[in-house]
């Protein structure tokens, strides 16, 4: 199903907008939450500013990065660096709590409705704030997983202890040769479980929550369910904004919230079962759990 121009935005005032949604959420059979980065932006894990100097001050000293993302990408001369700078990046990103309870505030609102997440954020924020692991479906990898490079298997490997590890025994900007995270099956290096490529390994865990997915998709096919879209945007809109608009259009008893600061649209063959909140997810769901 396509979709042709977006409306004009509602003429609901925002306080009118969050006493509806209030409602829906109540009233809803169903809940399917799809969270982009703009959540866990909303939760204070940004790559910028003050966060990344604190903790990336000598990789910007000697390389001049303005981001995280930036050394993300960079080709280090050795693994030892290249192990120093991700084991930081994935160690604040993963292993440490966000600064703000964004995850927590929308667990509290839906956790007595029968929901399902849908996600393309890799730092495991919703299952430490509560939600439920067989309702959490992960579809671009884990900071929290490692895989063969090549990839020889289609396994993934916790990093927790490896990754602490790193963060603790770097030194210079290097961490020590014994520590670079080796393939158990074929020796070769390993890389984060990430999708960047053909190389992204779905293991089997992906595939059961693909399958918790879609069963619950399919129990609930003309229910009075909810896609509610947080901080989605434009870079993978064919994971989670287009197929929520195509489930809405195609059941007349489903509803679509989007929730982005700075980004929302609607198509209009959906216009009278939408609504759209331009506003920091953060003040939003302050604002639903004071009502």
């Amino acid at each position: 199903m396509s979709f042709g121009m977006m409306t004009m935005k509602s003429t609901k005032s925002y306080s009118e907008k969050i006493e509806l949604l209030r409602e829906k959420i109540e009233n809803a059979d169903a809940i399917v939450i799809g969270a982009g980065a703009g959540l866990s932006t909303s939760a204070g894990f940004v790559y910028s500013g003050e966060r990344f100097q604190k903790h990336f001050s000598d990789f910007i000293e000697k390389y001049h990065f303005r981001n995280m993302y930036e050394g993300g990408f960079y080709l280090f001369d050795s693994l030892e660096e290249h192990w120093a700078y991700w084991s930081r990046y994935i160690y604040i990103n993963r292993y440490m709590d966000a600064p703000k309870p964004v995850y927590e505030n929308l667990f509290k609102l839906v956790e007595n409705k029968d929901y399902f997440v849908l996600t393309t954020n890799v730092d495991h924020c919703f299952q430490k704030a509560g939600f439920a692991k067989e309702r959490l479906f992960y579809t671009q990898g884990d900071y929290g997983l490692f895989q063969c490079e090549t990839p020889c298997k289609p396994y993934t490997y916790d990093n927790e202890a490896q990754i602490k590890r790193m963060v603790e025994e770097q030194k210079d900007m290097r961490i020590p040769t014994e520590l670079i995270p080796k393939c158990p099956v074929c020796g070769k290096p390993m890389t984060m479980n990430l999708r960047a490529d053909d190389t992204f390994v779905q293991d089997e865990g992906w595939n059961i929550h693909a399958g918790y997915y879609e069963k619950f998709l399919n129990a609930h096919k003309k229910s009075k369910i909810l896609f509610l879209e947080l901080g989605v945007g434009y870079n993978t809109p064919g994971i989670i904004k287009y197929p929520f608009w195509q489930m809405t259009a195609r059941n007349r008893n489903a509803e679509y919230i989007c929730i982005n600061k700075g980004e929302v649209n609607v198509p209009n063959e959906i216009r009278d079962r939408s609504i759209e909140i331009d506003a920091d997810i953060y003040d939003v769901l302050n604002d639903l759990l004071s009502i």
